[in-house]
């Protein structure tokens, strides 16, 4: 019943904006029923990781602590943003930058978006994943181009070209998986099948697949080199979305890719896909610190960030091991409540400040105390600093590595986040201190912001200091799918 609610709620609170002129009670009512999907998501997730086995449904939906995990993480990201989204659209229309029916499209296309990631984290079927993952990006870009800008247009086209292109090598690799089947006693797409019989398919033929399938996907997930469309769209898209599409749209791609890594690492073994994890993570970890050195656009900076958050979780996958499984999971959903929080503040920057160049922008603290503050400590939550929740999944992944004698992967993953972590510091120091600009009209900060910006604060400083003990269950019990156990 959880999953069914999951999957209709998105659709159901597409049709409010039909029946509700105000888009306040609108945003409220979106707000309210993403909270109501927190305790569904959290149930499926505890249920299958004291459970074990996977649910399936007519054979087309499948979910298992995997996929669970996944859509626990994509519920609490989809509750913040609606909830950051109240008053965001709220303002957006009171000063005239979108009209009230745009106001509704948006209500409509978030909702949309957040269905077909959904959509994609709990079908079975390898090729509906792919069509799954299309939809999200169809989705998306209107989100991207939503002010009809010439920049956002840009970056909504620029979206649009490039993930389709990563999406038609990804269907190409599902298409070699496909063909892979042959004499395996087997012509089935899901992913159930395929796990089943990944020990009769052809391990050369896997091998090039997996290929097409990393740079697809990981064109979707931020990988680089295949990461040029992010920065663009996480800057210019609504906030609420922005951080969407940081903390929950690549985990959706990357989802992808690690049900493919499954059935190559049963088929082949753990170290072919390992050794491309590394490989991809580390690269993505120092194009990532590079540019973040040199951005001057917040949103700009804090999607560079994301680029290197995936490089973490990559490595920590292809480190493998327990821990480092361990490690990176948990990473996915620690970046995926820091991100939002960041995204969040900047989008209240650019409110007051009309601005997100960091050059200008300065004494947030005395302008918007409250998120002045979150500010600077998100800045050190993000950049992976005790006692918060990051610091710990990055120990993890260094530990399994230096555990395993991969001492160069290791000196790479110190120095590249050490760059990245005093230049983010650095940047969001100086715009969070100095002198007021003068003759400022502040706008202030919403009850509705106010408290989504303590619930994801909450996330990253609890699971800093303790992970409860039934989190640990979720992702002790995610790892062992991705382990083949």
């Amino acid at each position: 019943m959880q999953l069914f609610y999951i999957l209709a709620l998105p659709l159901l609170l597409m049709l409010v904006p039909v029946f509700i002129k105000n888009n306040r009670v609108i945003g409220i009512i979106n707000a309210v029923g993403y909270f109501s999907l927190l305790l569904p998501a959290l149930t499926l997730a505890r249920n299958l990781a004291s459970g074990g086995s996977g649910i399936s449904f007519f054979n087309f939906f499948y979910v298992d602590s995997l996929s669970a995990f996944f859509i626990l993480t994509t519920a609490v990201v989809g509750f913040a943003s609606s909830l950051y989204s109240i008053d965001y659209i709220a303002k957006e229309t009171a000063h005239g930058v979108i009209s009230g029916k745009k106001a509704k499209i948006y209500y409509a296309l978030f909702n949309l978006f957040l269905f077909s990631m959904f959509f994609a984290l709990t079908v079975n079927n390898l090729g509906m994943l792919w069509a799954a993952i299309e939809m999200t990006t169809l989705a998306s870009a209107f989100l991207v181009g939503f002010y009809n800008t010439g920049e956002s247009v840009e970056a909504a086209w620029k979206y649009i070209i490039i993930c389709s292109v990563g999406i038609a090598i990804a269907l190409f690799g599902t298409i070699l998986f496909y063909y892979a089947l042959s004499g395996s006693g087997t012509n089935s797409l899901n992913w159930t099948d395929m796990a089943m019989a990944a020990k009769k398919l052809d391990p050369r033929v896997l091998k090039i697949a997996f290929l097409f399938i990393l740079v697809g996907y990981g064109t979707k997930a931020g990988v680089a080199p295949m990461h040029t469309w992010l920065p663009d769209a996480h800057s210019q898209a609504l906030t609420p979305i922005s951080a969407l599409l940081s903390a929950v749209l690549l985990k959706t791609a990357l989802y992808a890719i690690l049900r493919f890594a499954i059935i190559v690492n049963k088929c082949a073994g753990e170290q072919y896909c390992g050794n491309l994890f590394i490989f991809f993570g580390l690269l993505s970890l120092g194009i990532s610190a590079g540019f973040v050195i040199l951005q001057k656009d917040i949103k700009r900076l804090l999607a560079y960030s994301s680029i290197e958050h995936i490089g973490v979780v990559l490595v920590g996958f292809g480190i493998s091991g327990v821990l480092g499984i361990y490690g990176a999971l948990m990473h996915v959903f620690n970046h995926a409540a820091a991100k939002s929080l960041m995204f969040f503040c900047a989008g209240n920057i650019l409110k007051n400040y009309k601005t997100t160049n960091m050059n200008v922008i300065r004494g947030l603290g005395k302008v918007l105390p409250f998120t002045g503050v979150v500010a600077i400590l998100g800045a050190f939550a993000l950049s992976g600093s005790p006692p918060f929740s990051l610091f710990i999944s990055e120990i993890m992944i260094l530990a399994a590595a230096f555990s395993k004698g991969s001492y160069i992967v290791c000196a790479l993953f110190i120095i590249f986040l050490s760059v990245a972590f005093a230049a983010i510091v650095y940047n969001l120091s100086r715009v969070v201190f100095g002198k007021k600009p003068e003759g400022m009209v502040v706008e202030g900060e919403a009850l509705s912001t106010k408290l989504a910006f303590v619930f994801l604060f909450v996330l990253i400083c609890v699971l800093g200091v303790k992970i409860p003990a039934f989190f640990n269950d979720i992702l002790t019990a995610a790892g062992k799918v991705v382990s083949g156990a």
